[in-house]
């Protein structure tokens, strides 16, 4: 079953002249902001203030954008979203990327607490989570995005399972990460930004340091969480945003039938297939 992003929103975007259709929207947290250098005006409606660029937080309510310039043209962009599920480490090929991102973060770096238990190997409720997922490894490479990748497995490599590709979190934090529910900016501290209900009070926090040591070779790449930043805005903001997923298919549950009867089938199909599949070598 998928939900819809834009229930809960209270910040509603609408070109001036169609003011019936939305554009798009967000679920308003403190750590938005209103950045003003744009060739087009914003303004609040029934009130008509014009958005200027200030460190106060963006308030609630339905905004008209218009072109600065007669005859000026504003579009949405058409880039893809990614149709991405809860990235798993299973099996051999992934084993070097956990144990080296355990061993590089030690806590999980987006709440900051630490694994006290890590010393005697215990890990449960612990994950490493990719920040480019597994299951879209084509899409890695065809991005160059591998490029970025300078600890490389082995010769002829994506990367992809880089610790540089990855985060630890605690596992549930993990779920709302691959979801898109938060994200994190590499040209804004590192702050995190939430899109969701944010129970876990995420939104504003920076991420943990000990990952993004420039002098660890071993540190996550900017280039990648610049990445999952961008998906995360086309995820929540643009028109009514992409679904939400479940990752939980309780025993007994059709989760075939619940994939193929809910959107985005065939590309949730093929990412849920190879995030199980792609390890296995066949004879």
């Amino acid at each position: 079953m998928a939900t819809n992003r834009s229930l809960r929103r209270n910040v509603h975007f609408y070109f001036a002249s169609r003011p019936d259709q939305e554009l798009g929207g967000l679920r308003l947290h403190p750590s938005i902001l209103i950045i003003a250098d744009c060739p087009y005006t914003v303004s609040l409606r029934d009130t008509d203030a014009i958005l200027t660029a200030t460190d106060e937080p963006l308030q609630p309510g339905h905004y008209d954008i218009k072109p600065n310039s007669h005859g000026g043209v504003i579009s949405i962009t058409d880039e893809s979203c990614i149709t991405r599920v809860l990235s798993r480490t299973v099996s051999g090929r992934d084993e070097k990327f956990r144990k080296q991102v355990r061993e590089r973060d030690g806590r999980c770096v987006i709440t900051g607490v630490v694994n006290s238990d890590a010393d005697i190997g215990h890990w449960r409720g612990w994950e490493a989570a990719h920040i480019f997922p597994v299951s879209k490894e084509g899409d890695f490479r065809n991005q160059g995005l591998s490029r970025w990748i300078t600890n490389r497995e082995e010769e002829g490599a994506t990367g992809i399972n880089s610790c540089q590709n990855g985060l630890l979190m605690r596992s549930h934090i993990h779920q709302h990460f691959d979801g898109f529910d938060f994200c994190i900016n590499p040209d804004n501290n590192y702050k995190i930004t939430s899109f969701d209900a944010d129970d876990e009070k995420l939104d504003g926090r920076i991420l943990d340091p000990i990952c993004r040591d420039p002098k660890d070779e071993r540190s996550v790449r900017d280039e990648l969480l610049r990445w999952h930043f961008r998906q995360a805005v086309l995820a929540n903001m643009r028109g009514a945003g992409e679904p939400v997923f479940e990752f939980d298919f309780p025993p007994g549950t059709d989760m075939m039938g619940e994939i193929l009867n809910g959107p985005h089938a065939p590309e949730r199909m093929e990412a849920e297939l190879f995030s199980r599949l792609n390890h296995l070598s066949l004879p």
